[in-house]
């Protein structure tokens, strides 16, 4: 059974801290936080100690206000120093945890409109969810397929901009067990709250028993239904964002920006090609090659293509005709 539970935080105040990077980020926050916290308190006080001092007394005239040197030399030469400490401390934690390992396993990163899908060494691809070995080095190569995207990973501490036509790096070593979660940090459009996926970190032996079964359904007969893998499936790809949950073709109440699903199987449909019946090629066009017949009024509408083994298109097919 693999073990996906989740993870205390130890900072009161931040996620729980997952990998190496955070530690030293935490250590920054910290001391930021608290050195603010506690000059907030002597300034409040003595401001509120000054108030009371000298306020404004009946018969007492004021005398013009001097220029004191030495103070006004102190209160801009300390901060500055301490903004060059802070600059130091920052660079040095970027650069440590932008230089990968040596023999980092590359994993790749794509975000496109609105889901994020990661490709493993072996050349097999997950979307919505990334697995990660305890204790072993990683090396994010990120991209966009369409526009800009930020991968943000809280418990990691780490955040970089997926750029379009462009590569990006993070590295990191995951130092505990269980579920982490990535968010998109770079408003993307109308469904960029919901582009969302999970970290799930295993030991070494459980880690070893998922990777023999990377790209299967993972579970009993009845959950490995083609319908229903296919369902899972067309959840973990993020399809609810665009075609509504269980392809309904409205999220909220609101029609989705991309077309109703249910009921379509078997249907004529009207296309940027011309009239279609939508049997399982259709289907499976539509799946890798969504721009070729696009449905009629959603002709500004980009769907991203998606890459997925023949067993994982005939599951989702199979779960868009069972859907009415």
């Amino acid at each position: 059974m693999l073990s996906f539970q989740p993870v205390e935080s130890d900072n009161f105040q931040l996620p729980p801290s997952m990998a190496d990077t955070a530690p030293p980020i935490d250590k920054a926050y910290d001391f930021i936080f608290w050195f603010s916290v506690v000059f907030t308190v002597a300034i409040t006080a003595a401001l509120l100690y000054f108030i009371v001092k000298y306020k404004r007394k009946p018969g007492v005239k004021p005398e013009p206000t001097g220029h004191f040197m030495k103070l006004e030399l102190f209160w801009t030469i300390t901060p500055t120093i301490f903004i060059f400490f802070l600059f130091h401390a920052g660079f040095t934690g970027y650069i440590r945890n932008a230089t990968a390992a040596e023999g980092a396993t590359e994993i790749r990163v794509r975000g496109k409109k609105w889901s994020w899908e990661f490709e493993y060494p072996t050349g097999d691809r997950e979307p919505g969810e990334l697995t990660l070995e305890l204790g072993r080095p990683y090396k994010m190569i990120i991209s966009s397929e369409d526009v800009l995207h930020s991968f943000y990973i809280p418990e990691f501490r780490m955040k970089r901009d997926a750029v379009p036509g462009q590569y990006s790096f993070i590295q990191f070593t995951p130092t505990k067990a269980g579920v982490a979660n990535v968010f998109c940090a770079e408003y993307c459009g109308t469904s960029h709250s919901g582009m969302l996926a999970t970290v799930k970190i295993l030991p070494p032996a459980e880690y070893k028993e998922w990777e023999k079964k990377l790209g299967d359904c993972q579970g009993g007969a009845e959950e490995c239904e083609p319908a229903k893998w296919g369902e899972r499936l067309f959840v973990k790809n993020g399809c609810t964002t665009c075609h509504g949950a269980g392809g309904t073709g409205e999220i909220g109440g609101s029609k989705s920006p991309g077309p109703k699903l249910a009921g379509l199987f078997g249907r004529d449909e009207n296309t940027t090609a011309g009239p279609v019946h939508v049997d399982e090629n259709y289907l499976r066009e539509s799946i890798l090659r969504p721009n070729a017949k696009i449905v009629a009024g959603y002709a500004t509408v980009q769907m991203p293509p998606f890459v997925m083994k023949d067993k994982q298109l005939d599951a989702v097919i199979a779960y868009i005709k069972s859907l009415k």
